[in-house]
């Protein structure tokens, strides 16, 4: 659907998101945030606004999570490589494992554990499905990059090329 009704207005989500684009667009080819403003007949402060929202903070603590992950001791070395100090990589059959070994109760204590660990960090890196980053998204108050590796329910190993974690990771410490 490209339009909602909040309160008395319809929105047109798609020409909204064409203007954001548009904003972007002109911001990273070097207008200011006041010619940019004037363009799209709004304040500098919500150009600024905007940008904020967007803003991945660098430098921090990182976590990383991802599964189900093919190469996964490769993109391990490499995040050790990085100084990557919480990392959780999982293939199918490790994620499919640890459900069969635990209780319910069990399995839930894990993972709130994990959770609390998590938060610890200032920007979590998340590899999964499109079902699941949307969760991480909405669970974590940090920073988060999500990677979407397939759509879900991903049930095979899917390989993550070491180029994009390596950009990531170089534009978090610039």
């Amino acid at each position: 659907m490209d339009f909602v009704k909040i309160g008395e207005k319809i929105i047109n989500i798609k020409k909204l998101h064409n203007t954001i684009d548009k904003i972007i667009e002109m911001r990273v080819n070097g207008f200011s945030q006041q010619e940019t403003a004037s363009k799209f007949k709004v304040d500098r402060s919500f150009i600024s606004r905007l940008e904020n929202i967007g803003e991945v903070r660098k430098g921090g603590n990182i976590a990383v999570i991802g599964f189900p992950i093919k190469n996964k001791d490769e993109i391990e070395r490499l995040l050790k490589d990085y100084g990557i100090e919480f990392i959780l990589l999982l293939s199918e059959k490790e994620r499919l494992g640890i459900a069969d070994k635990m209780t319910g109760a069990e399995l839930f204590n894990m993972v709130m554990d994990i959770i609390a660990k998590i938060q610890s960090y200032d920007t979590i890196i998340f590899l999964g499905s499109d079902k699941r980053t949307n969760l991480i998204e909405a669970i974590f108050d940090k920073e988060v990059i999500c990677v979407n590796i397939g759509h879900s329910p991903l049930t095979e190993d899917v390989y993550v090329k070491p180029e994009l974690i390596v950009d990531i990771l170089n534009t978090l410490r610039r």
